[in-house]
């Protein structure tokens, strides 16, 4: 075959240009828009909070539709396709056993007098003006949130990975995911997370058992936050 037909030949399977774009286009929403949009607006409390949620889906979704639209322009070849109750199930249950946990791990750290910055508190605040609030909280947080980093991670950065065997694939992609997080109160949790829905993601070929996961934990740890500031 020659070198021009081989260059014409549609790709069928995203590499290292999509994840890489579809990273760098994350970064670019989501941690440049507060600083240029929110903050020179004076977008504070709960505004600000629901803004950020809201962001971080919407980021995700931006990111990931770059990457689908660089190179192979095929929602399945990221995993973007359905799946079955069973694996839905499966979510459920890893997104419990994923926030028992990061729990488990978030206690220990406490007892080792690790106090990493919590980060959390503008989404806490998102939910605080009543129930309107608390149901845009939860809309951005836990179903927007999900499916936007789902999209991009599992869909892109754990599907190139796994070209290198699947502990690169979840291992690595849970590690980024997490350190797109920063090195604070939410690394961990993003990590368990990572590789729960990362190993989903390789068993059942499809982003959705993820998306479920990620769903379960954001949802019932919204509502936990909430609880604890007396909010519900």
């Amino acid at each position: 075959m020659s070198t021009s037909a081989a260059r014409d030949r549609p790709r069928t399977a995203p590499g290292w240009p999509e994840l890489l774009v579809g990273l760098a286009v994350l970064a670019l929403v989501a941690y440049g828009t507060g600083p240029l949009v929110l903050t020179p607006l004076g977008v504070e409390g709960v505004a600000r909070g629901l803004a950020l949620g809201a962001l971080s889906g919407v980021a995700g979704i931006i990111a990931f539709l770059v990457a689908l639209a660089l190179r192979v322009r095929r929602p399945e070849a990221f995993g973007v396709r359905g799946t079955t109750v069973r694996w839905l199930l499966l979510g459920v249950l890893g997104g419990l056993v994923a926030l028992v946990v990061a729990r488990i791990i978030g206690v220990i750290t406490l007892l080792l007098g690790i106090q990493p910055e919590n980060i959390q508190q503008p989404y806490t605040e998102a939910g605080s003006a009543g129930v309107w609030s608390v149901v845009l909280s939860l809309l951005f947080l836990a179903l927007l949130t999900p499916l936007g980093e789902e999209l991009l991670f599992r869909g892109v950065v754990t599907t190139v990975l796994l070209r290198y065997g699947a502990v690169v694939g979840v291992v690595g992609s849970a590690v980024v995911f997490a350190l797109m997080h920063g090195i604070n109160a939410v690394f961990f949790s993003a990590l368990v997370v990572g590789l729960v829905a990362g190993e989903l993601r390789r068993r059942s070929e499809s982003v959705w058992p993820g998306v479920v996961v990620h769903v379960v934990n954001n949802a019932v740890s919204q509502l936990i936050a909430l609880l604890l500031a007396g909010l519900l």
